[in-house]
């Protein structure tokens, strides 16, 4: 049986979004945190607003920051939950630019450092039937994962909360885009809060996708809130992790709007917690 520390955390950079990335950094090297999950949104990166040649510098900078200060970025997570992105919307225009997204967010990974690229299917228009909004996200998804194959990428889909997704939010809906996208470039990130929400568990998953699937969790206490400030058995997650001997990356999503104030007294209180039963190495 594997042990998890506190150096296989990370912290998911999105709560920061009203402080500069230097701010970030800071922030993480206080709290004692060396991975990153860096979100690419505004004021951190949004590929946009940069040239090809632009985006390779700018991002070459936030790897060398990140490197001085030992720290390293495991996994990009573009914004791609809203406006202007969809992969399941029946517009093919508005699916063509999300995928042409993806493409460019691979590069943009790989230049940072990290082969994995977080993907969320978001929500088909809910006045649609889920069908023929499943099928237009699953064939985003494959050609997604076509090209993350072809260059080293692996692929995190997570399962989203019924208000942000209708359709996938929990073990079902991952199955089946899993299966009919058929892809070694696609693996599952565990958000806990979603799984809680639709009365799963970590064993459920590991009984129907097995250890070699689950490749990213994202770990928060109810409502992604500070750890240790809800109800969800947060310590029996990191058993069940442990029993089956992950090994991979569990990334606070400490990530409601309450805490964009000061996101760093928020990952602060959460480490605090998890100190009390997860050892530091």
């Amino acid at each position: 049986m594997s042990r998890i520390s506190l150096k296989d955390f990370a912290v998911m950079t999105p709560s920061y979004q009203q402080y500069s990335f230097d701010y970030v950094l800071d922030s993480l090297e206080q709290i004692g945190i060396s991975n990153i999950d860096f979100w690419g949104g505004i004021p951190h990166f949004y590929r946009f607003d940069y040239s090809e040649e632009e985006a390779v510098s700018y991002l070459k900078l936030l790897k060398r920051k990140a490197e001085d200060r030992g720290m390293r970025f495991v996994i990009y997570t573009p914004e791609t939950l809203a406006y202007p992105y969809s992969i399941a919307d029946p517009n093919p225009k508005t699916v063509q630019r999300t995928i042409d997204f993806f493409r460019l967010s691979m590069d943009d990974a790989l230049t940072l450092g990290t082969d994995r690229l977080f993907i969320n299917t978001g929500t088909g228009l809910r006045d649609l039937s889920v069908e023929q909004s499943m099928d237009i996200c699953i064939e985003a998804i494959r050609k997604i994962c076509d090209d993350a194959e072809s260059k080293g990428i692996t692929m995190m889909l997570e399962q989203l909360q019924p208000y942000e997704s209708n359709l996938c939010s929990d073990i079902s809906g991952i199955k089946k885009i899993v299966q009919a996208v058929d892809s070694k470039a696609l693996k599952i990130c565990i958000d806990v809060v979603a799984m809680e929400v639709a009365h799963e568990d970590l064993e459920m998953y590991y009984r129907e996708f097995g250890a070699e699937k689950i490749g990213f969790i994202h770990f928060a206490d109810a409502h992604h809130e500070i750890c240790g400030s809800g109800d969800l058995p947060l310590k029996d997650y990191i058993k069940t992790l442990e029993k089956h001997d992950y090994d991979s990356i569990v990334d606070l999503e400490i990530n409601d709007a309450i805490y964009w104030f000061d996101p760093h007294d928020a990952h602060k209180r959460s480490l605090d917690y998890l100190k009390t039963f997860i050892p530091a190495n």
